[in-house]
Formats: C-alpha cells, sequence, structure tokens
C-alpha cells in the first residue's frame, strides 16, 4: 500500500457533478485518485468514527424512519397505457438508433418498452430524467450491445464519458451490455477515464447486462439501485461512485493492469446511506486488484458468499494514502470463498463480518428493494 509520502497529487477541473483526479505514485506503480466536489458530499472532519454500534443504529434508521420509506403513489401496473417501440440497426424496426427511440418519447409517466434487436449499437445514449419508466431490452449481452468511445479528456469530464447515461427514475434495462471502447492506458496518465454506464436515477434495475470498459466502467453516481447476474469488467475502480446499490450473482472480471482495484466508494458523511453490496458474486481475472479503495473517507463496501480468485492483493482494501479513514471505513467479508479471500493479511480496520452483521446485507433489505424492484421489473424473480 502506498504511504502519504508516497503521493504525488495532480488536480484538474471537472463539471460540477463530476470528480477531480489526481495521480498517486510510487517506485512501482500509480492509480488514478477522484475527489467529489459536490457539496453535499464534503466530509465533517469532526465526525467520529463509524463503530459497529453506530452502523446498526443507522440500519435501524433506515428501515424504520417513514421520510425513508419509498413512496409509489404515482406508480401504477407496468401493463397500463404502456407501449412497444423496436430498434434494429438493419431497419427491421422502428427505428435504427436507441437514442432516436428514446427522443420520441414523449415526457411522462407512462411505461416504454425498447426492445433491441440483436447488433452493435455504436451510439452515445442518454435517458433523460423527464422519462421515466423506461425498459430496455435486448437479445442477450453478447449478442446486443451499445458501444461508444470518450474519455474524461474527450467528453470534458468523467461524468459525460458514460456510453449511456440514465438520469430517469424507474429505469430497467436487461439481456444487453454497454461498452466503452476507449483503449486501455498506462497507470497514472491523466483524464483516460472511460465510462461504460452511468447511473444517476433512483429505483434501477439491471438484468442480466454487461459492463466492459477499463479504468471507471461503472458509474454507480447515486440512488438506489440493483444488479443482477450480470458481468462487469474493468481494471481501476471499475465500480464507483455514491450509489446505494446490491450487486447479487455478477461476475466481476479483472481485465491486466497493476495495481488495480475493483470498487471506488464515495460515502463522505457518517450519515449518508450509500455503499455497494456484493453477495454471491464472482471475481476472477488477471492481474492484482484491491477489493476497494475509500474514495469517500466513510467509503461502506461489504462483500458475502462471494468467491475471489487468487488476484486479490493480501491486504484487500486501500485507504486512498489517509489514515484517518482506518477508522470511518465500513469494509467486510463474509464467509467468502477462493484463494483471494483469505484473511491473512488483511488490513486491520477491515474484518470478516459476523452472522448478525451480516444479516442487511443477505437480501435487499439494504435497498428496501422488495418495496420496488418487483415494480420495475415485475418478471424477475426474487
Amino acid at each position: 500500500m502506498l504511504s502519504s509520502r508516497e503521493q504525488r497529487p495532480v488536480t484538474r477541473e471537472c463539471e460540477k457533478e463530476t470528480r477531480e483526479c489526481s495521480s498517486q505514485s510510487s517506485s512501482s506503480s500509480l492509480l488514478i485518485h477522484h475527489t467529489q466536489t459536490d457539496s453535499q458530499d464534503e466530509v465533517d472532519d469532526t465526525d467520529g468514527g463509524t463503530s459497529e454500534e453506530e452502523f446498526k443504529g443507522w440500519l435501524d434508521h433506515i428501515r424504520n424512519s417513514e421520510e425513508n420509506q419509498p413512496h409509489f403513489r404515482q406508480f401504477f401496473h407496468r401493463s397500463k397505457n404502456s407501449s412497444t417501440i423496436v430498434v434494429d440497426v438493419n431497419g427491421y424496426g422502428n427505428f435504427t438508433s436507441i437514442q432516436k427511440a428514446v427522443d420520441s418519447i414523449p415526457s411522462g409517466k407512462n411505461p416504454v418498452y425498447i426492445i433491441v434487436n440483436p447488433g452493435i449499437y455504436r451510439e452515445k445514449v442518454v435517458i433523460p430524467m423527464t422519462k421515466d419508466f423506461i425498459t430496455l431490452q435486448g437479445h442477450g449481452r453478447n449478442t446486443t450491445m451499445v458501444v461508444w468511445n470518450d474519455t474524461a479528456t474527450v467528453a470534458n469530464s468523467t461524468y459525460r464519458s458514460a456510453s449511456i447515461s440514465v438520469d430517469a427514475q424507474y429505469f430497467a434495462a436487461m439481456n444487453i451490455s454497454f461498452q466503452n471502447s476507449a483503449p486501455a492506458q498506462l497507470p497514472g496518465v491523466e483524464r483516460q477515464q472511460a465510462v461504460a454506464l452511468r447511473v444517476s436515477g433512483d429505483n434501477a434495475v439491471f438484468y442480466g447486462c454487461g459492463f466492459m470498459g477499463h479504468q471507471d466502467t461503472l458509474y454507480d453516481h447515486k440512488g438506489e439501485h440493483y444488479f443482477r447476474d450480470c458481468y462487469i469488467e474493468g481494471s481501476i475502480d471499475f465500480v464507483f461512485g455514491n450509489g446505494r446499490s446490491v450487486y447479487q450473482g455478477c461476475e466481476l472480471h479483472v481485465v491486466p493492469i497493476t495495481p488495480g482495484s475493483l470498487t471506488a466508494q464515495k460515502r463522505a458523511r457518517n450519515t449518508s446511506d450509500s455503499g455497494f453490496v456484493f453477495l454471491n458474486c464472482t471475481i476472477r481475472g488477471t492481474g492484482v486488484v484491491y477489493l476497494g479503495r475509500a474514495w469517500g473517507r466513510y467509503s461502506r463496501v461489504v462483500f458475502l458468499y462471494t468467491y475471489m480468485e487468487n488476484i486479490i492483493r493480501p491486504q484487500g482494501w486501500n485507504n486512498w494514502g489517509d489514515t484517518r479513514r482506518n477508522g470511518t471505513v465500513y469494509y467486510g467479508q463474509y464467509k467468502c470463498t477462493g484463494a483471494g479471500a483469505g484473511q491473512n493479511g488483511r488490513e486491520p480496520w477491515v474484518h470478516e463480518l459476523t452472522d448478525q452483521e451480516a444479516k442487511p446485507f443477505l437480501n435487499l433489505d439494504f435497498i428496501e428493494g422488495n418495496l420496488w424492484v418487483p415494480l420495475v421489473m415485475p418478471t424477475l424473480n426474487l
């Protein structure tokens, strides 16, 4: 792990929703850093550590507080007033472009199913916040793909580099892949972040989808999200952001770069409800990676029943070169298997969860998903 003395920060301008990044160097490696500029996520340095007692209190709060319960008065059965649009790259549908199909949808709350026929759709897609209840359905993540190649340099920010950006609420995608085809860069090269998906809308479901890239593949920006049976590929911080999300039955595939990191979770305050839960997942690939880096001082990531190949650094986690975060992050494992899952060599500020500590993460309670996932994707068997 790099010490604070080995860091050489370099900052740069970003959009207000995006992050500034700096490079961290040592004699043998470089990693790109991120610093969120959203004022709502500023760290209060007077906060104490996140103890287990405080964490359990927070869980009780989100489960019992009325203000934290989702409200779906505007929700109705998905079959009512729904419509279907077919997109076919060869011209056998209503549109040849996914974005043109999205643009044709009037703003409002009527559900729309966009059926995307097999093919490679080389376009940049944006689902605006005015168009809720869109379902994007492909014919398989290996046969239906959205591909674009923006980087932070080309798009003028990491936030804008995404091949698909989801700002709407109640979005669903299934059996389709999203790729950022920008080539891999050497560690430490600035402004080469290349996002495949950015999801900023609340209550989104991704089922059987693929997300491929290198650095910063999946920007889980904010909101509650559920990823089920997905394939996520990358090298550095390839699941990152301030979302509150469950990843169930997903494969995280590491492409070679040293050193890399699976996650960079952004939780910056001890009162924030964000965090990443990986349940029954698989970590494969080549190279050597951390399970996560503490982008936010109160970063929260948990792996449960996850198989880890022998590509995980013994330390497991990286404190972003800030020892103050050792007492504020919440990083844990529970009954994980594989050569990379062993606790020998793990940082002393991470731990194996007890049965009681693991309970809130073993189902969809963490995102209150039983209340909204069946409404977003009624056919999904929970």
